[in-house]
């Protein structure tokens, strides 16, 4: 018997059906897509250079050709010019204050408001109207009223960011507290957790990204904000929007390009900012994580 197991041990199987190679691995797709993230951008600046320059020497005759200087003369006389440059990004600096002190007022009391009004309904009816009419209200038609109560210096230029900020944080904060899952309620019920408790640890985290989405879009309102506010309230240093008002006025075009390149790199700056942000505060745990 010992013999017969022996013999049968010793014959070899032969394997009838190899297991399919592997696909690409996960590493690879990820580089992929980092690769086509990254080119993608590229190829569409590089599509809008073209059609500058198309616009520049195709469309406008050399007289009016001033109106839209090429791309590489906006380059050599604003951007390569100490001269020119410096005053912009010492704006540029003032005007970053401004959207930052306005977007943290903004996101603060946003989230304060949307909380209290999604702890009572009688709160949501009376408060949410008034924020809608905030967010309808041409910003420029209270400009004057603003300037008049709070002066036309720094206060002014973030009061102005905060009403154009605000109502962003106020929609989707408290869109993401009442879209947490109802069996996590009746979990939380279960366990007789209070009304602070379930909103401190049930609530409030499951709208983080609600609440990021918010900041998202905030931010960049923040920023224009930050703009306006510039435009007509000059006392004190002044902000890119000053300048670039100057730079219309006295028809310097190719300072007035670089003013509006430099302030809207620097609005997607801060939204990829709070991009980066949101995806390593919730990116561990949310769908977004499934993203390659």
């Amino acid at each position: 018997m010992s013999a017969d197991i022996t013999t049968r041990a010793d014959v070899a199987v032969p394997v009838t059906n190899p297991l399919p190679k592997a696909g690409p691995t996960t590493t690879a797709r990820r580089r992929r897509f980092r690769a086509a993230a990254l080119l993608t951008p590229l190829g569409s600046l590089g599509a809008a250079v073209g059609v500058w320059y198309a616009v520049t020497y195709l469309l406008l005759s050399p007289a009016r050709r001033f109106l839209v200087p090429p791309p590489d003369q906006v380059l050599t006389v604003s951007f390569l010019d100490w001269t020119h440059l410096q005053p912009m990004l010492q704006a540029l600096w003032l005007t970053a204050q401004v959207a930052l002190v306005g977007l943290l007022i903004a996101s603060a009391l946003g989230m304060t408001v949307a909380v209290l009004m999604s702890r009572a309904r009688w709160l949501e009816r009376s408060l949410y109207p008034y924020a809608v009419i905030l967010q309808t209200v041409p910003i420029l038609a209270i400009v004057p009223l603003i300037g008049l109560w709070f002066g036309f210096g720094f206060t002014s230029r973030v009061v102005v960011c905060v009403l154009i900020a605000l109502f962003p944080m106020i929609a989707n904060t408290l869109f993401g507290i009442q879209s947490v899952d109802r069996t996590h309620h009746d979990l939380f019920t279960l366990q007789r957790a209070g009304r602070w408790s379930r909103l401190r640890k049930l609530e409030l985290p499951a709208a983080l990204p609600s609440i990021f989405t918010g900041l998202r879009t905030s931010s960049g309102l923040s920023v224009i904000g930050a703009i306006v506010g510039d435009m007509f309230f000059k006392q004190g240093e002044p902000g890119i929007g000053t300048l670039l008002d100057v730079y219309r006025s006295r028809l310097q075009s190719e300072d007035l390009f670089a003013a509006i390149i430099l302030a809207s790199l620097f609005g997607v700056a801060v939204f990829a900012l709070f991009t980066l942000i949101a995806r390593l505060a919730v990116g561990s745990w949310h769908a977004s994580a499934e993203r390659p």
